[in-house]
């Protein structure tokens, strides 16, 4: 299973709306399915340009390492030189932080994963929580 385009759309919603709330800076938001392609992006106004490569490095590291952004990072403290390796397989695609959440259906599976960024890496996790608790699913941090 991986995660429908309603579902991404809806996680994508909820969490810039947990970001306004919050008053967070500008948020972008990148879901990606199982097998790590893009499944829906948004940029909010006032957003850098440049914020789709880093939200979906943190997705992108999730998804691909079946390991949430604190677990990445945690990995990369405790053992840089495998996290470089990884970044080294994956093309320098990886960022190991919070932010990165993976998505797990309600039995468990690994459908997709979630990128949030824009705010320090702690807020954009709980944003990413959000909107993926209002869509039905289950995050891992």
């Amino acid at each position: 299973m991986s995660i429908s385009l309603r579902k991404a759309r809806a996680i994508i919603r909820k969490s810039l709306e947990k970001g306004r709330e919050m008053s967070l800076k500008p948020l972008s938001v990148v879901v990606l399915d199982a097998g790590g392609y893009v499944q829906a992006f948004e940029r909010e106004d006032g957003a850098a340009p440049g914020r789709f490569a880093i939200a979906h490095g943190k997705a992108y590291g999730a998804v691909m390492l079946g390991m949430a952004g604190t677990a990445q990072m945690k990995r990369a403290e405790d053992q840089a030189y495998f996290m470089a390796a990884v970044n080294g397989v994956y093309g320098g695609q990886v960022i190991p932080v919070p932010g990165g959440v993976l998505l797990r259906d309600k039995k468990g599976a690994v459908i997709g994963a979630v990128g949030v960024t824009g705010d320090s890496s702690d807020n954009d996790a709980v944003a990413a929580m959000a909107g993926i608790e209002a869509a039905g699913l289950t995050g891992e941090i």
